[in-house]
């Protein structure tokens, strides 16, 4: 039979490579979580700026990218737009967000998450 001398730290390493691994997984979730709150506030905010009386979609998307750049880097305020729609006869203004899904970090596709924000024109 052969001796069991030096199997604790193999166990040790084994183990604590698969809980290392489920912990990064979870804190990347919830950056990824984050990320897509992050935006999906921003839209929302920007929309209803622009729907503020005297304001414009202009104004809308600067405050929409005002917001993200504040908490992430300025990549995931590249791609959005804001427009007026109709919705049972009643004006919204809607923007519109494209953004990378990050998947290593920060890091990740382009375009992949899309998030939208509306608003009743005042």
């Amino acid at each position: 039979m052969r001796s069991e001398r030096g199997s604790a730290v193999v166990d040790f390493l084994l183990v604590s490579l698969l809980v290392t691994m489920l912990v990064l997984g979870v804190v990347q979730l919830a950056l990824t979580l984050h990320v897509r709150n992050v935006l999906i506030d921003s839209a929302s905010e920007g929309a209803r700026y622009a729907a503020l009386d005297g304001s414009s979609l202009a104004a809308g998307q600067q405050r929409t990218a005002d917001l993200i750049t504040s908490t992430l880097p300025a990549v995931y305020a590249e791609n959005l737009a804001a427009r007026y729609v109709t919705y049972a006869g009643a004006t919204l203004v809607e923007v519109r967000v494209s953004a990378p899904i990050p998947v290593l970090g920060l890091l990740g596709p382009s375009g992949v998450v899309h998030v939208t924000g509306r608003a009743v024109q005042e």
